[in-house]
This record gives structure tokens, sequence and C-alpha cells, in this order.
């Protein structure tokens, strides 16, 4: 048993957990302690904050998950004035083994690791994830995270994408007119516009362009929470109409990418589970023309866990050395 410190680094909190690892999968993740980022000046501030806390000298094994991309010298993460050095971490941290994955590469590692007990059946036959094959992996969010996931047997490979970033491809005439409106606003109108937190305002704001209603939405988190409570008949209308773009938009990704599984994940996933369901989100996601029966055929799933990204830290520190 191999213990290591995981780490998860979004814009406004750092998660941090000690686990346990073993033959190349996290067995154990202890309780995560969130830092606020701005109370931090350095991942090295936060990281020494942690240790403080747990009032021992950390593991000198590392996997931390970023919200940013990895490759270069430098990352610079989205609202988030840290900068991270990976040629430094092993002197900053001291640690001597780490790996530096994408936050949705993090989601894909988790996805990859955690059993039966973390996912909830949201559309598609009640079967599991398979052993073997492709899973694809969409995550709405501030924008929309893609990734897909080869199994091979007792070994996995994690590909993150930017999926979100394909065309968005409006299916009735509904949609024609959201596109239609996006058009005046984007040079491009790409599916990260219509499934993302973001995208909401943007559904909402050309459903009453046609109900030639007047609405001043003054934020998306106002928005979300009308839409959750049904409050607002034009937000639930959006919300609907958000889950039948997911849906469409996660059939997309499959096929594209030949999956025989597809899991939802991302905090805003979860906040929709149960509107999923009555939504058109199942039918949208079937919806391809002569591939219907093979895309019925796949079973879609939501990840549960309340720290998959932190997790998924953990997890690939343990593909990666095998621990």
């Amino acid at each position: 048993m191999t213990e290591i410190v995981a780490v998860d680094i979004g814009g406004t909190h750092a998660r941090f957990a000690l686990a346990e690892v073993a033959e190349g999968r996290v067995v154990h993740m202890d309780e995560p302690a969130t830092l606020k980022t701005a109370e931090h000046a350095s991942l090295q501030l936060a990281w020494e904050h942690f240790a403080a806390g747990r009032g021992r000298t950390l593991p000198d094994k590392a996997g931390i998950a970023v919200a940013s991309p990895v490759g270069g010298e430098v990352i610079k993460l989205t609202n988030n004035p840290w900068i991270i050095r990976p040629s430094l971490i092993g002197e900053r941290l001291g640690v001597e083994s780490y790996v530096i994955v994408n936050d949705f590469g993090a989601i894909g590692h988790a996805v990859a690791q955690m059993g039966a007990e973390h996912f909830r059946h949201l559309s598609g036959p009640e079967v599991a994830l398979p052993d073997n094959g492709i899973i694809s992996i969409v995550g709405p969010g501030t924008g929309l995270g893609v990734a897909h996931l080869l199994r091979r047997g007792d070994r996995y490979f994690v590909n993150e994408t930017e999926g979100g970033h394909i065309d968005f491809a409006p299916l009735d005439r509904i949609e024609d007119a959201i596109l239609e409106r996006l058009r005046k606003r984007y040079r491009r109108v790409s599916i990260e516009r219509i499934v993302s937190g973001p995208g909401l305002v943007n559904i909402y704001e050309a459903l009453a362009d046609i109900e030639g209603r007047a609405v001043h939405v003054q934020d998306d988190k106002a928005l979300w929470t009308m839409a959750l409570e049904g409050s607002d008949s034009l937000a639930s209308a959006a919300l609907d109409r958000f889950c039948q773009s997911l849906g469409a938009a996660a059939g997309d990704i499959a096929l594209a990418q030949g999956a025989q599984g597809v899991v939802i994940a991302g905090g805003l996933g979860l906040r929709i589970a149960d509107t999923i369901h009555r939504s058109g989100f199942a039918e949208r996601f079937r919806a391809k023309g002569r591939f219907e029966a093979m895309m019925a055929a796949i079973p879609v799933k939501q990840i549960t866990h309340p720290q998959p990204g932190l997790y998924g830290a953990a997890a690939a520190w343990a593909e990666k050395y095998r621990g």
C-alpha cells in the first residue's frame, strides 16, 4: 500500500486529501480539505497549510489535477493567480514522484477506477459500464468537458479532447431560432454555447424572444435556481431544452468516439439528474437515424462521487506508477 497526496486545483478552491493506492488503483481516500485559492499565494503555500492542518510531514508522492491545459513549461489557471511550473514541483513540494493532469482528464481516471456504486443509471440498458472498449465522458459546467476512456482489461487509457467545441446542430424549429439568435452574438456557435452553465442564459433569452417576452436575467446562477425550483415557466422550458441538447450532444460524441458506454460528469450533471429523466434526454441521445438501435444499446450513467476530480488525481498517479 502506498500513501500519496491528491490535489484538485480549480479557480476558486484547491482540494487536498491523503489517499492510499495499490496495484494501480485507489483503495482509500480521506476526507478532503478545501482551501480558498484567494487565501494562499501559491500551490506550495497551500500545500504547507494542508500539511500543518494534518500535523505531519506529507507523503513524497502526489497526483495533481488542474483546471487548465497541462502542456508547456508554465501552467496558468483560469480565475486563479497561481502559476505552476511543473519542473519545480519536486523541489517546491518535496515530492519524488508526481503526475499533473487536466481536471477533466482526472474525471476520466476516476471513471476508470470507481466501482459501480458511484454511478447512477440515466438511460439505455441497466448494465455495467464495459470492461473493454470506449467510454465517452461528457461534463457540462463552466464549459463542456469531453474525454474518452479506453479500457483493455486491467489497463486503461484516458484522452482529453476539445469535443465541447464542436458545432451546435439544431434539430427542430425552436433550435433553429436559438441558433439564429446566437449567430448575431458569436462568430461561431459551438455546442458549449448551449450545453454549459452560461448556456442556459442563451437558451432562456432565445426562448423569450420567441415568446415575445421582455426578460432581465441577473446572472446564470440565479437562472439555474429558478429553473431547478420550477418557479419560472420560461426557465423550466430552457432547462428542458438544455437537457435535450445535452442528450443530442452526448449521442453525437458517443457516435464519433465509437463508445460502448457514456458517463455524464460535472456538478451541473448532478443538479439536473432528476430533470434529465423527464426532459427528452434519452430520446435525443438515441435519435441518430439508422443507428438508433445501436445508440439505444449504450448504457448512460452519471458519476455521483462527491470529489471525482480529487479521486481522479490520485488514480492518475496510481495508474502511471502502478503503485
